[in-house]
């Protein structure tokens, strides 16, 4: 995850064209890691097609500078429109390389003000481009269900979009320790996952 080295869709292009720069130090770090990807923000300012087009444009350079990397390049909805998944489909569609894609959030669809985002309507729009998946998470019942969202919902959007690669946890709540929440939260997520499967296995015809 790579924080303040600018904003990727600054409306000054030489700043655009320096966010970029300041990005390769982390790209040759993940390589030394073993990583398969680098997270950024979609970080711009103007209107919806300005800060749309500005953060395309960064994204595409910083994908050609990880080319030889072989790296992703991913962008998680992190704020701002970012947390509209429209916007965010969009921003990746126009991107336009291959090495662009998605880091879905469970937890993160706030706009500001108040405002929230569908998240289920956003998680489906950024599942098509998503190289990574965050289950978020911040309390549970007593059945260990997450009390703030339908995770059963979620990882059906998941599923049903083709994604068979790593899913993530954040617990962000108080109840519990970070250590108690994301085993909370993966107990959770293979719940829904054997359920789904089951599913999916008593959908199937059976042979003749």
């Amino acid at each position: 995850m790579c924080y303040g080295e600018g904003a990727l869709g600054d409306a000054d292009e030489k700043k655009r064209l320096k966010a970029v720069d300041n990005h390769k130090k982390w790209l040759e770090t993940a390589q030394r890691l073993g990583c398969r990807a680098i997270r950024v923000n979609a970080q711009s300012s103007g209107s919806y097609e300005e800060q749309r087009d500005r953060a395309a444009d960064g994204l595409r350079k910083l994908c050609e500078t990880a080319k030889p990397f072989g790296f992703y390049v991913i962008v998680e909805n992190h704020g701002g429109l970012s947390s509209n998944g429209a916007w965010l489909a969009e921003t990746i569609k126009k991107t336009d390389h291959a090495l662009a894609g998605t880091l879905p959030d469970f937890g993160n669809f706030r706009l500001g003000d108040r405002k929230e985002y569908d998240r289920y309507l956003g998680t489906k729009e950024l599942m098509p481009y998503a190289r990574g998946v965050s289950a978020k998470s911040y309390a549970f019942d007593e059945k260990g269900d997450e009390k703030t969202m339908d995770y059963r919902r979620l990882l059906r959007t998941v599923v049903d979009a083709g994604y068979t690669g790593r899913v993530g946890i954040e617990y962000e709540g108080d109840a519990h320790t970070e250590d108690d929440g994301v085993k909370l939260t993966k107990a959770l997520l293979e719940k829904v996952r054997d359920e789904i499967a089951k599913e999916r296995a008593a959908s199937r015809p059976s042979g003749g």
